[in-house]
């Protein structure tokens, strides 16, 4: 899925919009109300389809000379897994 709803147990709702870009994986995430992404998701599916992927593949390959910046997610089983960032979060930013 490229467009689709994403609901925590707390009852948070986020849109999650993603993309392969070999070999990383892109998405952006925002904090909204659930709605019918159907449309938006078959939507990026066709543009995915009709150019063969081949803008995120060059997206991602040109993303491995440009990430900066890498924080380890720790998992509850021990485990810990890599996120790179273009660059650093600004954690204090309020907007």
């Amino acid at each position: 899925m490229s467009h689709f709803n994403w609901t925590l147990y707390s009852g948070a709702n986020y849109h999650i919009l993603r993309t392969g870009c070999y070999p990383y994986m892109k998405y952006h995430c925002s904090k909204r109300a659930i709605q019918d992404l159907s449309m938006e998701d078959k939507f990026f599916r066709f543009l995915k389809v009709i150019n063969l992927g081949l803008p995120m593949l060059f997206y991602g390959l040109a993303a491995i000379h440009l990430i900066s910046h890498t924080e380890l997610v720790h998992l509850p089983n021990g485990d810990r897994v890599p996120i790179y960032f273009l660059y650093a979060e600004d954690k204090g930013s309020m907007h």
